[in-house]
């Protein structure tokens, strides 16, 4: 066989170089059928379908409802969440992309489908949903400022008390010791 006139083939492939197959197509493995990403989740992709839903609720529900509130949160949870609708059966939480919302309420005068909702829209920033309601607005904004709900923190929330833990032996157990030394306090 003649010598390789390109250093990156693998010798012994010149026939196959000769009959046209090259020695690129030689090196090149086959796809491998084994390493495929499967999902576990059960949850389907939204997708367009999901959010042209989300923007014909909330434009239904700015025919059906009086007012419309934007409320912001920090770590809500879904047990909140859901007690909040219990409590407000006959009314409407959004939750969703800020985008997608500000879309059904649209971001200029042109846009909007009622006065003023271009307004509201520039507020959906961040941590924030849509909250609509017939109800009175000093009733609602009442219900809110008095709102709270005691959960378990997260982590990266500050505390909220102080506990001083006093010198000498403690009943912790023998699996809390690595934890404690992370917090600087001394472990026998």
């Amino acid at each position: 066989p003649a010598p390789s006139s390109r250093a990156d083939c693998l010798p012994g492939w010149g026939a196959r170089r000769r009959s046209g197959g090259g020695c690129r197509a030689a090196r090149r493995m086959p796809k491998s059928k084994r390493n495929k990403a499967v999902s576990l989740t059960k949850v389907k992709p939204g997708g367009r379908p999901k959010k042209e839903g989300l923007v014909q609720n909330v434009s239904e529900a700015l025919d059906q409802y009086e007012s419309i509130y934007v409320f912001k949160f920090d770590n809500l949870r879904a047990s909140t969440l859901k007690s909040l609708r219990q409590l407000h059966r006959e009314d409407r939480y959004f939750l969703g992309k800020n985008k997608i919302m500000q879309l059904a309420l649209g971001r200029t005068p042109e846009e909007e489908p009622k006065e003023n909702l271009h307004k509201l829209s520039q507020h959906l920033t961040g941590s924030s949903g849509l909250f609509c309601t017939s109800r009175p607005r000093k009733q609602i904004i009442d219900f809110f400022k008095k709102f709270v709900e005691t959960d378990y923190a997260r982590s990266g929330t500050p505390a909220t008390v102080t506990h001083t833990i006093p010198a000498g032996p403690l009943p912790f157990q023998h699996t809390m010791v690595d934890q404690l030394r992370k917090l600087g306090l001394p472990v026998m």
